[in-house]
């Protein structure tokens, strides 16, 4: 995911985006201990996709309390 992307959702939109890419990251965490994964670099998108989603989350909670 693209940071541009999660620069355009809205709060209520991004939470929901980052609680799902968890519950993604959980299962995928899931299958890799029951059988190996194909790709295995999912694992790792998947916990930088998180990252940035947090990041801008921080952001605009800071706005906020700017204001």
């Amino acid at each position: 995911m693209e940071i541009k992307e999660i620069r355009e959702l809205n709060e209520k939109d991004l939470r929901e985006r980052i609680e799902s890419t968890r519950r993604a990251l959980q299962q995928l965490h899931l299958n890799h201990s029951v059988s190996p994964l194909e790709n295995t670099s999912q694992i790792k998108k998947t916990k930088k996709d998180i990252t940035k989603m947090l990041t801008v989350l921080s952001e605009i909670e800071h706005k906020k309390q700017a204001k």
